[in-house]
C-alpha cells in the first residue's frame, strides 16, 4: 500500500514547481488573488452539495493557494510556512486561554474587541453584505450590545416591517415607463427602511443560531428547485409559463410543494 502524502510532500512539490515551471515561477501574491477567491467558491459549492470526493479535491486546491503564497513569501525573504503555522498556533492558544494557559474562558469576540480600534477593524472590504451584517452584530454582541434572547430581534423585525409598510404607504415609489423604480427621495427612504429590515432579520437569524447567508442560500436552492419543477409540469401540460398568469403558476407551485411534502413523509 502506498504511503499517504504529507504536508511536507506538498510543500516540496510547490517549491519544485516554483523552480521548474515557468507559469508557477512567474506568479506573484497579486496575480494569485483571483485563484484563491475562485477556489474558495468551488470548495463552498462542494460543501453545499455535501459532495465528499469534491470536498477532498477542492480542499487540495485551497491548500495549493496557501502553499503557493507561503513559498512566494519564502523566496522573497518575507516569511515561510513555519511562520504561517506559528501564527495559527499562537492565535488558537490566544482564543483558548482556558485550555492553553491559566486564563478564564472568554468569548472570542470579547477577546478580539480588546485589540480592535473600531467595530469594522479587520473586516474584509469585499465581504458579502449578509456576512458582514452578521459579523458586525457578532462584534457588537462581544462588548455586550446584544439582546438577551431571540424575542428582542423578533420584535425588532416586526417593528422594521411596520416602518417599511408605513414608508411605502406614505410615499409610493414612482416607476418609469419601463417599470424600473425612480431613484428619488421616496425610493431612497424605502431603500433605507428595507435595509433596516434586512439587518434586523440577520440579527434574528444570528440570535437563533442560524447564519443568514446559509439560510438564504438554502432558500434560493429550494426556490430554484420548485420553480424548475413548475416549468417541467407546465411543459408537460402545454402551459406557457410566460403567459399563464399568477393564478395558474401559483396552483402549480402548490402542487409541487405538496408533492415535496408527500415525498418527505414517505
Amino acid at each position: 500500500m502506498q504511503a499517504k502524502a504529507t504536508l511536507e510532500d506538498t510543500l516540496a512539490l510547490m517549491r519544485d514547481l516554483r523552480t521548474r515551471c515557468e507559469w508557477d515561477a512567474a506568479q506573484t501574491h497579486d496575480s494569485l488573488r483571483p485563484y484563491l477567491i475562485e477556489e474558495a467558491h468551488e470548495l463552498d459549492d462542494a460543501l453545499r452539495e455535501q459532495n465528499v470526493p469534491q470536498m477532498r479535491e477542492e480542499l487540495g486546491d485551497v491548500l495549493l493557494q496557501v502553499l503557493f503564497h507561503s513559498v512566494v513569501a519564502e523566496q522573497h525573504g518575507a516569511f515561510d510556512i513555519g511562520d504561517v503555522a506559528g501564527e495559527l498556533i499562537a492565535k488558537m492558544h490566544a482564543r483558548h486561554p482556558h485550555l492553553y494557559g491559566d486564563g478564564e474562558r472568554v468569548a472570542w469576540e470579547a477577546l478580539k474587541a480588546r485589540k480592535r480600534a473600531s467595530i469594522e477593524d479587520g473586516l474584509p472590504v469585499g465581504l458579502p453584505a449578509l456576512h458582514r451584517a452578521h459579523r458586525l452584530q457578532d462584534r457588537a454582541a462581544g462588548v455586550g450590545f446584544d439582546w438577551d434572547d431571540v424575542n428582542g430581534p423578533a420584535d425588532k423585525v416586526e417593528e422594521e416591517l411596520r416602518e417599511v409598510r408605513e414608508q411605502i404607504a406614505a410615499a409610493p415609489v414612482n416607476r418609469s415607463a419601463h417599470g424600473a423604480p425612480q431613484h428619488d427621495a421616496a425610493h431612497t427612504a424605502v431603500e433605507a427602511e428595507l435595509g433596516d429590515l434586512l439587518f434586523a432579520v440577520v440579527n434574528l437569524c444570528r440570535k437563533a443560531g442560524v447564519h443568514a447567508s446559509l439560510a438564504l442560500d438554502k432558500a434560493n436552492a429550494k426556490f430554484s428547485r420548485r420553480f424548475s419543477a413548475i416549468e417541467r409540469l407546465a411543459a408537460e401540460r402545454d402551459i406557457d409559463v410566460k403567459t399563464a398568469g399568477l393564478a395558474v403558476l401559483d396552483a402549480l407551485w402548490d402542487e409541487v410543494k405538496a408533492g415535496e411534502t408527500t415525498a418527505e413523509q414517505r
